[in-house]
């Protein structure tokens, strides 16, 4: 490994094709003998994951820059040439806010000129579920989008899609990295001029149009008119959502007025100034709009993600505050609004619906559908498993497709969770229940009532650099070597480990245990993070019984657990 990282570093401070800066900064790095930092940088190329390339942003084989976005890029071309061979091939390509998304766009489509390959690039940053939908509306090969999602302002990524729409998967996934592995020699990418290629045709922008047929789609999966005015607030946090999510409320039927925008956090800005960490998964990321709610009285506070796919919400609560939904709730109350709009309006085939979700997303969302009679179909966890499901059952009604990690779908015009469309509907929703004298939150305890408690809580431990994926390894082995021993003597009824294959599902690097009592905890590395994350998973006679036994199971697996909110 020392060898290898040597050779890596020393590479990128001789070889012209890197730019002067680069050269220098590794030079430093090898004269002063910093083998750590070396290491981290040079250890591994990034890998495609859960969401494709993702990385810390910096110089090196393991981090994000112009050199890495034209290895990976140059493995797609490749990849994709090999395919359609004498077709004509063409790639939509979309970016967030986020440092460098714009430059590693540009980078991207350069690449692929070079190979012949056409680019649609969009104009200014969109949302990435926009990006699914252009690939399939404009019949393109594959799709980019340059992102990072929720992670700190550090990070960067690029994230790939297939004709489909869907994020790249087995074995498209493992077939590109081959490609890119077989690039010894970066001097030999090819790369042409951008101004060039846009003049030749080979890169065309798109922006507008796109984003009418897109808006339209989303309009096409409400459940029920709008009758009942609302006072939102809703943040990008500096993200891509700050002009369609507004735009789309307001083609929904909601007046300007009642739309309150985070002004602090409307522009798009790399370093997210506002917020630790650009999550709506975080508490945090909600401060400074619920003092927006607080002061207009909002019935309902957004936030999204910078490329706006995942999005966090606050209601008002039974004490006049704001309690925050976790994904689990937002995904069940939107189950269970869909299934009852689509019976109520006689358009649900329930011999032909399907609602999908993942292994860690909540089992309340199958009670739901149970109680429907209709089929609940459980994947692994990342959404590009909802959108192949999708690909590959035609025959099925697809209702509705959720994760726990705050992602959503209605609707197969694209095949990623869409944060534009899930504001459209939960504001649909808090309208609809309004309208009825009740609310969101109250909606949420009758599902409780009906189907039972749950409590859901997620714990990621963060273990970076190369000692730390050794480390996420040595958990998974331990837990996979010897389940019957787990922490503090925890009896299970079954142990599920998926790297074996389970019920026709792609193998994969999880193991879930299922306890007497139907407690469940998942355990997976992350596929985007240096993270090992344990999923906990309850259902209670009582919202203080699912709180119980869900903090007993943490107790067991982790040292000093954190509170469990539900």
């Amino acid at each position: 490994m020392k060898k290898l990282v040597f050779s890596r570093a020393r590479q990128w401070a001789t070889l012209p094709v890197f730019d002067e800066e680069t050269r220098l900064e590794i030079q430093r790095l090898l004269d002063n003998a910093d083998g750590n930092e070396l290491t981290d940088r040079f250890y591994r190329q990034l890998e495609f994951g859960t969401g494709g390339l993702r990385g810390v942003l910096g110089t090196g084989t393991n981090r994000m820059n112009v050199y890495t976005v034209r290895i990976a890029t140059a493995g797609l071309a490749r990849y994709l040439l090999s395919i359609y061979k004498d077709m004509e091939t063409a790639v939509c390509i979309a970016y967030d806010s986020r440092r460098n998304s714009g430059l590693f766009a540009r980078e991207t489509a350069r690449v692929l000129s070079a190979h012949g390959i056409k680019s649609y690039l969009f104009d200014s940053l969109r949302p990435v579920p926009e990006l699914s939908f252009c690939v399939r509306y404009m019949r393109a090969a594959a799709g980019v989008c340059i992102t990072a999602s929720h992670n700190p302002p550090e990070y960067n990524g690029y994230k790939v899609y297939f004709g489909d729409g869907g994020q790249i998967i087995h074995p498209h996934d493992v077939n590109i990295i081959n490609e890119v592995n077989k690039v010894s020699d970066i001097s030999i990418i090819p790369v042409v001029q951008f101004d060039d290629a846009l003049d030749s045709g080979l890169i065309e922008y798109i922006g507008h149009e796109i984003d009418e047929v897109y808006l339209n789609e989303i309009l096409r999966q409400s459940i029920r008119p709008i009758k009942n005015a609302i006072t939102i607030v809703y943040t990008p946090l500096h993200g891509s959502g700050y002009r369609l999510i507004p735009e789309i409320l307001k083609r929904k039927g909601f007046a300007t007025g009642d739309i309150h925008i985070v002004e602090e956090q409307a522009v798009p800005d790399s370093s997210f100034p506002t917020v630790k960490v650009p999550n709506p998964e975080e508490r945090e990321t909600f401060t400074i709009a619920l003092q927006y709610a607080a002061r207009t009285n909002a019935d309902i506070v957004l936030a999204t993600d910078p490329d706006c796919d995942r999005i966090g919400v606050a209601v008002k609560d039974h004490n006049a505050g704001y309690a925050l939904l976790n994904g689990n709730q937002v995904g069940a109350l939107l189950a269970d609004y869909i299934l009852a709009g689509l019976m109520e309006a006689g358009l649900l085939q329930r011999h032909r619906a399907s609602v999908v979700k993942t292994i860690v997303t909540t089992g309340l969302i199958k009670d739901i559908c149970d109680g429907y009679s209709v089929q609940c179909v459980e994947l692994l966890t990342g959404f590009k498993y909802i959108g192949q499901w999708i690909k590959l059952n035609p025959d099925r009604d697809f209702v509705f497709g959720a994760e726990e990690s705050y992602g959503y779908l209605r609707g197969t015009y694209a095949r990623d969770k869409d944060a534009v469309l899930a504001a459209s509907l939960i504001c649909e929703m808090a309208s609809y229940y309004k309208s009825r004298g009740s609310s969101l939150y109250e909606r949420l305890q009758h599902i409780y009532e009906k189907y039972g408690y749950y409590c859901e809580f997620l714990v990621s431990i963060t273990m970076k650099g190369e000692e730390g994926h050794k480390g996420i390894a040595s958990i998974m082995e331990s837990l996979r070597a010897e389940p019957k021993r787990l922490p503090g003597g925890l009896e299970f009824q079954e142990a599920i480990d998926y790297k074996d294959g389970v019920a026709g599902l792609p193998r994969s690097n999880v193991l879930s245990f299922i306890f007497q009592d139907g407690s469940k905890v998942v355990v997976r590395p992350s596929g985007t993070e240096p993270k090992i994350k344990y999923y906990f998973m309850v259902k209670g006679v009582s919202e203080l019984a699912a709180q119980k036994r869900n903090k007993e199971l943490q107790e067991a697996f982790i040292a000093a657990p954190p509170h469990c909110s539900p």
